[in-house]
């Protein structure tokens, strides 16, 4: 795929679940992104899912961290259903694991470098020949995981810093779990001003084949979260069931409630 650079258009936008969505195809994202890029321009890349919003309406500093975001996708089929009750639907829903695909086809394609940055020892290293052998001609800036905690150690951070600003990425994925890696880039992106940051979740993981993905027929029904909760139990258990199912529900009920009398 060969992404096209267009003139950036007004934003078409759904305000859903406590934070706000720009209603683009994948493809139109990868457009503006790497457009941004060509242009001198950095970003922050979001993609909010229920358990996501759920931390933002529970947290009004992080509500203002995604609002503050350059674009903000849906990665949850609850945020894509909830757009549709209310009548501004959302074209699909676009992940962090989908993205470091086709977004770093579009670097191999502009020779843009990238760095990718978290997930567990050895994995980014895999996750980057993986994405080279792919796409020849992609050109990787760094790889790095960082030790748990480290940015909360000044040494530790300023070294993570250092290694990345020396590489000088035009884009970065940013895969340490929500909102880590959203504060994280906070902090990263003055030092990389023309810099787009992805925070991407579990996308290197699954990119450098430690996580396994659900089948697609699964994930376009909106059971990605049933795959990963058989998968870890024991983990996403309480996240998911009690927790995050909960508040779909709601906020699906609220969405539905809305459409009805407006």
């Amino acid at each position: 795929m060969r992404t096209r650079i267009v003139a950036q258009p007004k934003r078409r936008r759904v305000s859903v679940g406590g934070v706000v969505i720009d209603r683009l195809t994948e493809i139109e994202v990868v457009d503006r992104v790497i457009g941004a890029i060509r242009r001198g321009s950095g970003g922050h890349l979001v993609t909010p899912n229920v358990d996501i919003c759920r931390a933002c309406a529970r947290d009004p500093a992080l509500r203002a961290l995604v609002l503050r975001a350059s674009i903000a996708v849906a990665d949850g089929m609850p945020l894509v259903w909830a757009t549709r009750l209310l009548g501004k639907p959302v074209p699909a829903r676009i992940t962090g694991a989908d993205l470091i695909w086709s977004l770093s086809e579009a670097a191999a394609f502009y020779r843009v470098p990238i760095y990718l940055l978290g997930g567990p020892p050895g994995v980014g290293d895999r996750a980057a020949r993986a994405l080279c052998e792919r796409y020849p001609g992609l050109s990787i800036a760094g790889v790095d995981a960082p030790p748990c905690g480290f940015e909360e150690d000044a040494e530790q951070f300023a070294a993570v810093r250092d290694a990345l600003t020396s590489a000088r990425p035009l884009l970065v994925f940013v895969g340490l779990g929500f909102p880590k890696q959203d504060l994280l880039i906070e902090r990263l992106r003055g030092d990389l001003p023309e810099t787009w940051f992805v925070g991407c979740g579990s996308a290197i993981a699954f990119a450098g084949g430690a996580v396994a993905r659900a089948p697609v027929w699964m994930r376009d029904r909106g059971l990605e979260w049933l795959f990963r909760l058989l998968s870890e139990p024991s983990r996403l258990a309480r996240r998911y069931l009690v927790d995050d199912l909960p508040f779909a529900v709601r906020l699906l009920t609220v969405c539905a409630v809305r459409r009805l009398f407006t």
